[in-house]
């Protein structure tokens, strides 16, 4: 089986440059220093009141973990922003264009790289979050759940980087794109929520409804399903459970009002890794589809 050309180039690349070095060291830095600084306050703790806590160390995995979930979001998009637009600005692209590889070889060699890095980063960091096992409470399939959720959202936030960069020339520009895409996403789908939540109790029946009543009536309707797309909504999810604190959030359906308990929401990660992996796939073949008119277009030139 013959291996991707530009993955295989990006691999080695990444393999021998600094800028990984420097990003495993800063990354699993972070992850290290807020670990050690939460188990030895729970510790000093513990040397104060003579009581182990337990919960206290499921509380520093909880912590790491959703550190390193933003870390990673916020990573992606960076990596893969540049990935299009930079051969373009090194006035490369032109020429791999000219090869016998496909405009999809090209897309996806460079998203199977950007994965590669990520997938490095989340396996460098497992001493760190194996610090938990020292106290028990987290087990492996909770591990493997948890990556599961990592990986859908890093491949969500990866591909709109990439279709950015296959649409934009300037990495700049790809890159503001992506990040607003992506904040659109995280921070839009809960705002529709919350403005719905707040008009359906400031107008229940008609009237300016009280704290009670906005309390009691007040729901977001269908706009509840768009928190399928936000990642981070399904890592929530997955997180609270992973902790058995499914009473602090015992359905998705209690964040905005009453709603009716639905398959959806019984499934609400399965349903939003899915969806999130079906709009991946969307952003692949834009970019895909960006590269190849690109193609077209230097073949009429030509």
């Amino acid at each position: 089986m013959r291996m991707n050309p530009v993955y295989k180039r990006e691999v080695m690349v990444s393999a021998r440059s600094f800028r990984l070095a420097l990003m495993l060291l800063v990354f699993n830095g972070i992850l290290a220093l807020v670990a050690l600084l939460n188990m030895y306050s729970t510790l000093a703790q513990v040397r104060l009141t003579a009581e182990i806590q337990y919960t206290s160390f499921l509380d520093l995995y909880l912590f790491v973990a959703a550190l390193e979930f933003v870390m990673l979001i916020f990573f992606m998009p960076a990596i893969t922003a540049g990935s299009i637009s930079g051969e373009r600005e090194r006035q490369t692209l032109d020429l791999m264009l000219t090869t016998k590889m496909k405009p999809a070889e090209i897309v996806l060699g460079k998203m199977a790289a950007s994965l590669s890095t990520m997938a490095l980063m989340i396996i460098s960091s497992f001493p760190i979050i194996a610090m938990v096992f020292v106290y028990g409470g987290v087990t492996l399939r909770d591990i493997a759940l948890m990556l599961l959720c990592y990986m859908a959202a890093a491949l969500f936030a990866g591909s709109i980087g990439i279709c950015c960069s296959a649409f934009f020339g300037k990495t700049t520009m790809s890159t503001v794109v992506a990040y607003g895409i992506l904040g659109l996403v995280v921070l839009g789908t809960f705002g529709v929520n919350q403005f719905a939540y707040y008009m359906s109790g400031v107008h229940t029946d008609g009237n300016l409804a009280s704290i009670g009543q906005i309390a009691s009536y007040a729901t977001s309707g269908n706009c509840l399903y768009l928190l399928l797309l936000n990642p981070t909504v399904n890592f929530l999810m997955t997180i609270t459970r992973l902790t058995g604190r499914e009473q602090a959030i015992a359905s998705v359906t209690t964040w905005f009002g009453h709603h009716e308990q639905t398959l959806i929401a019984s499934q609400w990660v399965l349903i939003s890794i899915l969806l999130q992996l079906a709009l991946a796939a969307v952003f692949l073949w834009a970019a895909i589809q960006a590269v190849s008119m690109s193609k077209n277009t230097g073949k009429k030139r030509r």
